[in-house]
């Protein structure tokens, strides 16, 4: 249970240079340039020799339907359920599940379920409560109490607005459900984050907007993602990080289709414009939407056809952050570590430092590709490829 990695660049995200790292058992124990460590027989002790690789933190996907999504084309559209070897050789060692628009067919019991199949598989997980519509089918008496009880539970969303698909809440059924999540965070030590979906609609952030300034809620606790789906809802999200406010992209497979069809803003480019406005390197994040679907309308609001995400995307995103915008990427990787790990509050992860999780991925140092994922001290992906499978992938090898 003793792993010294060695001779690897570590970004923690910050750049330390060539170091030594020791983990033990699940945690991170010691970062050197030089470790050394006698057994004397009693333990082994694995060396990983990095020499040209690049050490970062594991990543945290903080928006994937893991119970899969879709359905806006019938029941033959929806998609699959994430399985931990497409998790973790995208390099996602924290997952954070979410139901979209479906809230029947798939449901808080069945999403909880799942997380915890993932966590007992190897990696760790987190969900929001509810999904598109508001008020929200609870799984105890009231949120409050589902987020101070549940462990797993961290917030709520993905709550729809500015879509068509929304319940379309009023200002005061929206403010009691964040004023209620925000209280749950409160009591719990938990972040109590309002995960918001915002469609192509043109009232944009205007709901969330409206509560920050009519009320006492900081701008802190709302999480909108989807800010680069178009061009004026990314201008919108750039007012509402220069007030402090907190923004999520979300990455695309195939980003120069969507750029050039619906006029997304490419994830890259999104980041760039970020840090030139001067907005702080802490207010950013990167999602995949990982197995939601991506479903196409006509301007009826007619469903014409459906993608499905991938957290793939992400490690992609940041490639194209650092060869293509020459972001540094101690700059670009924040967006899937130490920024969701500080908006969610979640606990030893985001970082490689001392006592924190050892959840760590090992790129090559010329094209950012994946070489090792380890998620809590267990080698998950190594030269690339899954060492680990979840328990139906196994069944389905076999």
């Amino acid at each position: 249970m003793f792993k010294i990695i060695r001779n690897a660049i570590v970004y923690n995200p910050d750049k330390l240079g060539k170091k030594d790292v020791l983990i033990v058992n699940d945690k991170i124990i010691a970062i050197d340039d030089k470790i050394e460590i006698s057994s004397n027989g009693v333990f082994d002790v694995e060396e990983i020799n990095c020499e040209g690789k690049i050490l970062v933190p594991g990543f945290i996907d903080g928006h994937v339907h893991i119970l899969g999504g879709g359905g806006e084309g019938g029941f033959s559209n929806r998609t699959p359920e994430a399985t931990l070897s497409i998790l973790t050789k995208a390099g996602v060692t924290t997952v954070v599940g979410v139901l979209g628009t479906d809230g029947v067919g798939r449901d808080m019991n069945a999403l909880l379920s799942k997380a915890r199949a993932l966590e007992e598989e190897g990696i760790t997980t987190f969900v929001f409560d509810g999904n598109y519509r508001l008020p929200i089918k609870t799984l105890t008496e009231n949120l409050i109490n589902d987020i101070m009880v549940i462990d797993k539970i961290i917030g709520i969303g993905e709550i729809a607005l500015s879509d068509h698909r929304s319940s379309q809440p009023s200002f005061d059924e929206f403010v009691k459900t964040v004023a209620d999540t925000r209280v749950g965070g409160i009591l719990s030590g938990k972040a109590g984050i309002i995960n918001v979906h915002l469609g192509d609609g043109k009232r944009c952030l205007d709901l969330i907007n409206e509560v920050v300034e009519k009320t006492e809620i900081p701008i802190s606790q709302f999480w909108p993602t989807h800010i680069n789906r178009n061009a004026y809802l990314f201008e919108e999200g750039i007012k509402f990080a220069k007030k402090g406010g907190i923004i999520d992209f979300t990455g695309n497979s195939d980003p120069a289709l969507w750029e050039k069809l619906y006029g997304e803003v490419k994830v890259s480019k999104a980041i760039k414009r970020v840090l030139e406005e001067g907005i702080s390197e802490d207010n950013f994040t990167l999602t995949s939407d990982g197995q939601g679907s991506f479903p196409m309308f006509d301007d009826k609001g007619n469903y014409k056809g459906i993608g499905i995400g991938t957290s793939s995307c992400l490690l992609e995103s940041i490639k194209a952050c650092v060869f293509e915008e020459n972001i540094p990427l101690e700059k670009a990787i924040r967006a899937i570590t130490i920024n969701p790990a500080n908006i969610l509050k979640l606990k030893n992860k985001g970082k490689i430092e001392k006592n924190y999780d050892a959840d760590l991925c090992l790129l090559d140092e010329k094209t950012l590709d994946i070489d090792m994922v380890i998620a809590k001290g267990k080698i998950m992906v190594k030269d690339g490829n899954p060492t680990v499978f979840g328990v139906f992938e196994n069944a389905s090898k076999n």
